[in-house]
Parts: structure tokens; C-alpha cells; sequence
């Protein structure tokens, strides 16, 4: 049974389609990206998963079961973690008052557990523990995103445009740790723009555009593809 499952979902804003038949899953243990460029639907995907926009069609299952109608916060304390596009931090917190924030019924008992996870996938925030959020680096902020959303600690990981405002060489620290992560057991759904190093990440991937998907595949023959080439990697044919 797959962890995450889209049958034929769609969403609108205002009537207006902005995601039309989608399906995708994610199985437990799996990273999983789906890239697509702005304004193609991503993080409307997230969004509906998350229950913050309605599903006008289709279903969506986590573990098994339809999550139409249950609030983000039943969803969150059922197993999804996310760390949504544009960081947003807790300015006015310290960096472990910000990773406590994502603390929840699954993981209260494993606090501390989780805390040296998160310090050891990204040291830099154990340094930095006892600093304000909004003093961190964007890449570092980017890592208290992700931070915050494992010590939830969830089934299912999800990443909203991580590599956003980085610098490459920032970009790929992070990507080295969503690796790490996935590689740990966690199921991760990556939202991103950035195609390579995106489908370098994963094991498989999907790409949207204009809200409807258009490829689907292992994340080798993805960037084998010259239809991903020429319109994500910037590679003609």
C-alpha cells in the first residue's frame, strides 16, 4: 500500500483550474520529487494535501486512509511534515525554541532524540541553538525549516521549493541532507523548480505543467529525457 496516494485530484482557485487530474504515490521509505516550473501547480499539490486549499475532485489517501475533511492539524499529527517555500521561521524565537515548535503528540516522548538527529544533520543549528531565527543565513533558516518539520517526527516529509533563494553550493548541503534523510527511512515529496538537483535527490519524479502531469518516471530516465532536458537543464536537442 502506498503512503501517499492522488487519484485523479483536482483543484480549483476562485473556478479557475489550477490542478487537473492528478495522480501520484509515494510509497513508504521513497523520496519523490515533482518538479515543474512557476506557476505550473506544485505547491497547490502541497496545499491540498495539507488540507489548507479543497480537493474539488478526485481523493487523496495518506496511509490508506481519505483525508477529505480532516483539518491541518489532523493531518500533521497523523504523520505529514512540512517545510513550507519562504523558510518562515519564528523570528522572535531562538533556533531550539524554533525546532521545539515542531514537537507534537507522535514525538513529545522523543524529544531529545529527535533534537540530536536534527544536529546532526545540520550542525551549523547546533551552533547556532541559542541565536534568534531571523539572524540565521537563508540556507541556515532553510535547514531550521526542515529541522522543525523532522521533529515532528514524520512519516512523510514534505519540502516546498527548498533550494528557493540559495546559492548552489547552499543548495547542495541541503539536497546532501534530504538524501540523508530519505536515506534513513523517511518518505519525502519535494516540491521543486530546479529539476537536476531535484531528480539528483530522488528515486523517482513527476513533472507538472500548466497543472496537469506530463511525465512520470525513475529520476534517471527523467534526466535522460530530452524533454526535461531542453526545458528544465537547459540542454537542446
Amino acid at each position: 500500500m502506498s503512503l501517499l496516494g492522488f487519484e485523479n485530484v483536482g483543484v480549483s482557485y476562485n473556478g479557475v483550474p489550477a490542478v487537473r487530474g492528478l495522480s501520484l504515490h509515494v510509497e513508504p521509505g521513497e523520496t519523490v520529487c515533482l518538479v515543474g516550473s512557476n506557476g505550473a501547480g506544485k505547491s497547490t499539490v502541497l496545499k491540498a494535501l495539507m488540507g489548507l486549499v479543497p480537493a474539488d475532485e478526485g481523493v487523496i489517501r495518506f496511509a490508506g486512509e481519505d483525508v477529505a475533511g480532516r483539518k491541518t492539524e489532523a493531518r500533521v499529527a497523523g504523520g505529514i511534515g512540512i517545510a513550507p517555500e519562504g523558510r518562515r521561521v519564528f523570528p522572535g524565537l531562538t533556533v531550539l525554541e524554533n525546532l521545539k515548535v515542531g514537537v507534537n503528540a507522535r514525538s513529545r516522548d522523543g524529544m531529545h532524540d529527535l533534537l540530536d538527529l536534527v544536529y546532526e544533520l545540520f550542525p551549523k543549528l547546533r551552533e547556532r541553538r541559542g541565536q534568534m531565527g531571523w539572524s540565521l543565513s537563508g540556507g541556515e533558516q532553510q535547514m531550521l525549516t526542515i529541522g522543525r518539520a523532522l521533529m515532528g517526527r514524520p512519516r512523510l516529509l514534505l519540502l516546498d521549493e527548498p533550494s528557493l533563494g540559495l546559492a548552489p553550493l547552499v543548495s547542495r548541503d541541503v539536497f546532501r541532507s534530504i538524501k540523508t534523510i530519505g536515506g534513513r527511512g523517511t518518505a519525502v515529496l519535494v516540491v521543486e523548480q530546479n529539476a537536476r538537483i531535484a531528480l539528483d535527490a530522488s528515486h523517482r519524479g513527476y513533472v507538472l505543467e500548466n497543472g496537469r502531469l506530463v511525465l512520470e518516471g525513475s529520476s534517471s530516465d527523467l534526466l535522460a529525457d530530452p524533454r526535461v532536458k531542453a526545458a528544465f537543464l537547459g540542454e537542446d536537442q
